[in-house]
């Protein structure tokens, strides 16, 4: 390995934690504002009626068996690339449901995390520097034909 890939490996590895951290931020903030929509079914209603409020796609990928979450993902993926809407696929859906705050309501049934959508609020605060960061991110990978990126959610 030369000089180059280990300085390359190793920025890689650095954008990729300020990225996951970025997207940390921005779920926490738009959880905060009530700017999350969680579960496949309740994303496509909500992109079928108003696409134009959505910034950003989740698609949790930890379940790559289920064939019909597969297809519910191409399709999400088809609509949002059609609309301009930013999609990232991560992985760590245990992490996210801790970030999300789902292991605090243990009482209750987990919700489907497998997509969720980050809409813009009504008063347009969400324009972060995570929303920015990840914005980026998702551009960045285009320019290098990676359609769909993939962000891993750090376990701490």
């Amino acid at each position: 390995m030369t000089l180059e890939e280990i300085v390359s490996c190793d920025n890689t590895a650095h954008k990729m934690r300020s990225v996951s951290k970025a997207l940390e931020e921005l779920l926490v903030a738009a959880k905060r504002q009530d700017s999350l929509t969680v579960g496949v079914y309740e994303s496509a209603k909500l992109m079928n009626v108003d696409p134009d409020s959505v910034v950003l796609c989740l698609l949790a990928i930890d379940d790559e068996e289920n064939i019909a979450l597969q297809i519910h993902f191409t399709l999400i993926q088809s609509f949002c690339c059609e609309n301009d809407i930013n999609i990232v696929r991560v992985c760590g859906l245990n992490k996210l449901s801790e970030i999300l705050g789902e292991l605090e309501n243990e009482d209750m049934e987990p919700r489907d995390l497998h997509c969720i959508l980050v809409t813009k609020p009504c008063n347009d605060s969400l324009q972060s520097e995570g929303l920015e960061k990840v914005a980026h991110y998702c551009e960045e990978c285009r320019c290098k034909n990676q359609w769909v990126p993939h962000i891993s959610l750090l376990e701490r």
